[in-house]
């Protein structure tokens, strides 16, 4: 497993930087819009990952290495919720920095929020990684514009509950942790499959 993140690691190399540049970028604007972005749009990266492995027929070579569909299959979702926690642990501290030494009149970052904004990148990765695995992804073009479409709702929706007063750490914190825990129990049995289904 260890392997295989680092293969998805050094692939997508270039790719990460421009991502942790992004992260940077989006967290050090003021605004709950743009660090709810930065968070979400880190359940991207796995599908990049996806990209390089079926230009490069690499679930072939897979198939005549130890590994199992299972160990590729949760290697990429490991990946995006490594990438997700990453994201969200430099949001709070570029934000913090930012409250509390460079914007002393801003509000530091808000834990409800980076707890909900994590859920939802969750569930966009339970929601579309399985339909990755099922078309691929020159096939699954049109799961690429509702990964989009997802990523910037996502982020609005979370703004517009911030504004309203920001969600409690009661229901609106937990309802979208259980939903994230439920769809993963679900969606990777499911990437399995179809990924077992697509190497026969």
């Amino acid at each position: 497993m260890t392997a295989l993140l680092l293969k998805d690691y050094y692939v997508i190399f270039r790719q990460m930087k421009i991502f942790l540049l992004l992260i940077l970028v989006f967290s050090c604007i003021p605004g709950t819009f743009y660090s709810t972005f930065a968070v979400v749009y880190a359940s991207m990266l796995p599908y990049t990952a996806l990209a390089y492995d079926e230009r490069s027929r690499w679930d072939q070579m897979a198939a005549m290495m130890p590994y199992s569909a299972r160990d590729v299959v949760l290697s990429k979702y490991l990946f995006g919720w490594i990438a997700v926690a990453v994201s969200a642990a430099a949001t709070f501290v570029l934000q913090t920095i930012l409250s509390v030494i460079w914007l002393s009149d801003v509000e530091g970052p808000s834990i409800p929020v980076i707890l909900l904004s994590v859920c939802v990148a969750v569930c966009i990765l339970d929601i579309t990684l399985p339909m990755m695995f099922r078309f691929g992804v020159e096939k699954g073009r049109l799961v690429m514009f509702l990964i989009i479409f997802l990523v910037c709702a996502s982020a609005g929706g979370i703004a517009t509950i911030e504004q309203s007063g920001g969600p409690d750490v009661g229901f609106q914190t937990w309802a979208p942790l259980v939903v994230a825990v439920v769809l993963t129990a679900v969606s990777i049995p499911l990437s399995i499959r179809f990924y077992s289904r697509r190497n026969r």
